[in-house]
């Protein structure tokens, strides 16, 4: 192999010689530090990932509501997270949270039960609208509630302690729930997602 003219042989295999000692003294000396600095990547990596997993946003529903946790109740606790993302991306869902009492289309039905009423969620989106009321109620509201829907052409399951009581009728499904002093009502009107009744009430009582 031809040399490159004006370089001297003898003077660059010494300085070639001297660089490699220098390299290998260098990193003889770093490591020791190696250990070190590949944990402290490993922990920044870890910490990053797990700021990234809290960085999300959670919405947790109650799993079990009660008359005592009504003071700060909204209409997300009454949904599952799968009915909730269902209702929200429905066409042009639009959601209202009121204080309204139960929509029914039972006369007098609000009067004889009288409920405290925590909240009302007013579902609207192009498939129909769909109203959910939460609200608590006298001790003897089943018995009530019973007579009264029983005598509406409503279908009811009724113990001591607990109703529910359905009907359907030219594209209004309505369905009443009273339990441990606690009542919610929904009404569909031509929006009707699969065993929404059901799944509101699983979300509520558990």
């Amino acid at each position: 192999m031809a040399r490159t003219g004006g370089r001297s042989l003898w003077l660059a295999v010494p300085i070639g010689m001297i660089c490699l000692a220098v390299v290998g003294a260098l990193g003889w000396l770093a490591a020791p530090q190696i250990p070190g600095v590949v944990g402290f990547i490993g922990d920044a990596l870890r910490f990053g990932s797990a700021q990234n997993v809290q960085a999300e946003p959670t919405v947790p529903p109650a799993e079990v509501i009660t008359a005592e946790d009504f003071s700060d109740i909204d209409c997300r606790a009454l949904y599952a997270d799968d009915l909730w993302a269902e209702l929200v991306w429905s066409p042009d869902a639009l959601l209202s949270q009121t204080g309204a009492a139960p929509v029914t289309a039972v006369e007098g039905l609000n009067d004889l039960l009288g409920p405290v009423v925590a909240v009302t969620c007013g579902w609207r989106s192009e498939y129909g609208t769909i109203t959910t009321t939460l609200a608590t109620v006298a001790d003897d509201a089943v018995t009530v509630a019973d007579a009264a829907l029983r005598g509406q052409g409503f279908t009811c399951d009724t113990t001591e302690t607990s109703l529910t009581c359905s009907r359907t009728a030219s594209g209004e499904v309505e369905v009443h729930r009273i339990r441990d002093g606690v009542w919610v009502a929904s009404r569909e009107s031509a929006w009707h997602p699969e065993d929404y009744a059901a799944r509101v009430a699983d979300q509520v009582w558990g």
